[in-house]
């Protein structure tokens, strides 16, 4: 560690503040401070200089000024001062980052000719673990035999990604599956936010997608009975038919009720449409056994919920994703620079008196954590990601 991080600290001026000044990102001002790594795109002594404005504008004595980039040991835990080691260094960088694009240098400097984290391209391109196969092999199950299922998923955990490859994969196989998608633009749970997804909508949808030549009876009654009839016609030509909602934690209440009422179309035995609800979490909450008000909706849904990355194949998703660029891993990163990605996506949690690590490691945020730290790679130098350089970002 640089002694500037003190002089710094002694002057009461955040990194921030140095980093703006410089024209520098936070990144590369902590690895500075932190581990003395120089950014090679800069002179060392005309930024030395600029530090050394810096700190005289900032009130700095010149014993401090003359000794700020001489290095300096970490204390021990066991002789840091208690007080130091509790207080915040009010440098902590947010755990999730905004999206993240490869600068032209980084892929230059990597050899990276494609990002590997880009929105995927076809079903080749799409890592699956257990939890993944499960949910996708359910949801296929799901459109090709009838059900009611709900797919749960915090943002970046691939629901939509799943949606595109059930469609995908229904369509590949040739399955006999209508897939209805009905979708407001920016919709929302309610009329005074936004404009909400009625069970009006999702009849005409669905008219439109077994009848589309068929003129929509007058009456609600009527229509829904001419979309029993037209799914029973389609039925019979052998189709199967299901009803996929995206941005489900947006549907309103009335509208999940309602959802029960076409789930109970059918003919005989057989049910005419199978329903399949993806939203984020606060679709759980709205399927909570405890709302009275979707009690019967409650008891028919299945619910599936997209788990975090485990951690420890965390490499194996790396690995697979750098692949499909044609890059071999070990020449990106090492193995301390993805346990530390493992525990910058982990944070502490406290739930019901007991500590426990919540894991944010989904597809999302580990592709704009690492797409971050190899920007700040290149930009550094550093011909391989590692820990410190995580830590950094």
């Amino acid at each position: 560690m640089l002694k500037l991080k003190q002089v710094l600290q002694g002057v009461g001026r955040p990194q921030s503040a140095l980093a703006e000044s410089l024209n520098l990102s936070s990144a590369a001002v902590a690895q500075l401070l932190n581990h003395g790594q120089w950014p090679r795109s800069l002179d060392n002594e005309e930024l030395q200089g600029r530090i050394r404005v810096f700190l005289t504008e900032a009130g700095a004595n010149d014993a401090d000024i003359a000794n700020a980039f001489e290095e300096v040991d970490l204390p021990c835990s066991s002789t840091a001062d208690p007080a130091q080691m509790n207080e915040p260094s009010g440098e902590d960088e947010p755990m999730l980052l905004p999206k993240q694009t490869l600068l032209p240098s980084t892929r230059k400097a990597f050899s990276l000719f494609r990002d590997p984290f880009e929105e995927l391209q076809s079903a080749q391109d799409m890592w699956v673990s257990p939890d993944i196969r499960y949910v996708r092999e359910t949801m296929y199950q799901t459109a090709r035999h009838g059900g009611f299922l709900a797919v749960v998923g915090e943002s970046g955990a691939g629901k939509s990604t799943l949606r595109r490859d059930l469609i995908n994969r229904i369509m590949e196989s040739n399955d006999p599956v209508v897939v209805i998608e009905p979708y407001v633009l920016a919709s929302e749970d309610n009329d005074t936010k936004g404009k909400s997804l009625k069970s009006t909508h999702i009849a005409e949808a669905m008219m439109a997608a077994v009848a589309p030549l068929a003129k929509p009876k007058s009456s609600p009654e009527a229509r829904f009975a001419q979309l029993h009839k037209a799914l029973k016609e389609s039925h019979a030509a052998g189709y199967r038919h299901c009803l996929l909602i995206e941005e489900a934690h947006s549907l309103p209440i009335p509208t999940l009720k309602h959802l029960k009422r076409i789930l109970e179309l059918e003919v005989g035995f057989v049910k005419l449409v199978s329903i399949i609800m993806i939203g984020q979490p606060e679709l759980d909450v709205k399927l909570s056994e405890r709302n009275a008000d979707v009690r019967e909706v409650v008891q028919r849904c299945e619910r599936v919920t997209l788990a975090p990355v485990n951690g420890n194949l965390l490499k194996d998703f790396l690995t697979f994703r750098f692949s499909r660029a044609g890059k071999p891993l070990s020449e990106v990163i090492d193995d301390s620079g993805i346990e530390a990605i493992a525990a910058r996506l982990s944070q502490p949690s406290r739930r019901g008196g007991r500590e426990e690590t919540v894991s944010m490691l989904y597809p999302l945020a580990i592709g704009n954590l690492m797409n971050a730290a190899l920007n700040m790679a290149a930009e550094l130098g550093v011909p391989l990601i590692n820990a410190d350089v995580v830590k950094g970002v």
